[in-house]
């Protein structure tokens, strides 16, 4: 069964509302971000682009993180990643939700090298 763009909007919609009630996260993500609605739409336009290859997202989530490189480690990716496994588990098909843990981790990856490069050149 092909995935949805109601799929991703649940999706996107109950993990993030995860993240907020989170003891770690919550606090990161509620200083970052100002206008959640707006957050939301953006993100589940992100996870259109990747998952349905719609083009619906049109930003640059490399710069969105580096601006908050300090919080960026690898024990709040880890706990980002099992709270996003646990809610894709939870809402999608085993199929699907394998799909999108995998894209996740390949994000997460590129994310941290990004911000890690960014340390690096600043600290040269």
């Amino acid at each position: 069964m092909p995935i949805t763009e109601d799929e991703i909007a649940r999706l996107v919609g109950a993990f993030y509302g995860r993240v907020r009630d989170d003891e770690v996260l919550g606090p990161i993500f509620d200083g970052a971000i100002e206008d959640w609605p707006h957050h939301l739409e953006k993100l589940q336009a992100f996870w259109s682009s990747v998952m349905l290859t719609s083009g619906r997202y049109k930003g640059q989530p490399m710069v969105a993180h580096v601006r908050h490189e300090q919080r960026m480690t690898r024990e709040n990716f880890d706990r980002w990643l099992a709270l996003w496994r646990r809610t894709s588990d939870e809402l999608l098909a085993p199929e699907a939700a394998a799909l999108f843990q995998e894209k996740a981790d390949r994000i997460a990856e590129s994310l941290q090298l990004g911000v890690q490069f960014y340390r690096d050149r600043k600290a040269a």
